[in-house]
């Protein structure tokens, strides 16, 4: 019996680890909440940059649970994604337009006090991950796991594969930070603020590919 219950922890703490690394790699290229985290942890420092990426995590969580309830064929609907698509256009569009107007604005250098809320963050990062890659991410990683699901004996481990995959997320998030915080001390309000427009100018980049999909998607189904 214990041997079968080691068995089971080694073979979860592998799939834990192997699940890590796949967060690790997804969260590596540089997305909307990449930019965006970048954009507030250069602006006003380590806690809001992570802010934004907490924001995208909630959404995470929430869509992992909805996986987890047998969502994943609601989700992958194109009546649910299409809509997403220009959803998700329109909060990039505005974050980039702001971005812009508002680049010498809230700039906060190394040493002085910040005034911008921690939830403002939190939100930028909510509203920045509500896209249907989302939702095709999440349900391409649990695919394999999701035709198992309704299985009592294998629920453990999609929840082991979420916690690996959410871990790895969570571990470029704070590292990506980290490199910024320390980056920012030696740049001038000047240089921020060119950096905070050019987010922007990339986060219409993002919203013009999420009005491109949609309507790819519509003549699809036309």
């Amino acid at each position: 019996m214990k041997l079968i219950l080691l068995h089971e922890r080694s073979v979860s703490v592998s799939l834990y680890v192997a699940y890590v690394m796949v967060g690790l790699a997804i969260a590596m290229p540089v997305g909307a909440i990449t930019v965006e985290m970048t954009k507030q942890g250069l602006k006003n420092g380590f806690v809001h940059g992570w802010a934004v990426g907490l924001g995208g995590m909630t959404i995470d969580i929430a869509l992992i649970f909805a996986l987890y309830m047998g969502l994943a064929s609601i989700l992958a609907m194109p009546m649910i994604q299409l809509p997403m698509w220009i959803i998700g256009a329109g909060f990039l569009l505005l974050l980039g337009l702001d971005s812009i107007k508002n680049a010498e604005h809230g700039i906060t250098l190394a040493g002085e006090k910040v005034t911008k809320s921690f939830f403002k963050s939190y939100r930028n990062g909510l509203l920045v991950a509500v896209s249907p890659g989302n939702l095709v991410f999440w349900v391409n990683v649990f695919g394999v796991v999701l035709a198992k699901s309704y299985d009592q004996t294998e629920s453990t481990s999609f929840l082991v594969i979420a916690a690996g995959v959410l871990s790895g997320i969570l571990l470029h998030d704070i590292g990506l930070m980290t490199i910024v915080s320390v980056t920012r001390r030696a740049m001038s309000r000047k240089m921020i603020k060119t950096l905070t427009m050019v987010s922007g100018v990339l986060l219409i980049g993002f919203a013009g590919y999420f009005i491109y999909e949609f309507i790819q998607g519509i003549k699809v189904y036309m």
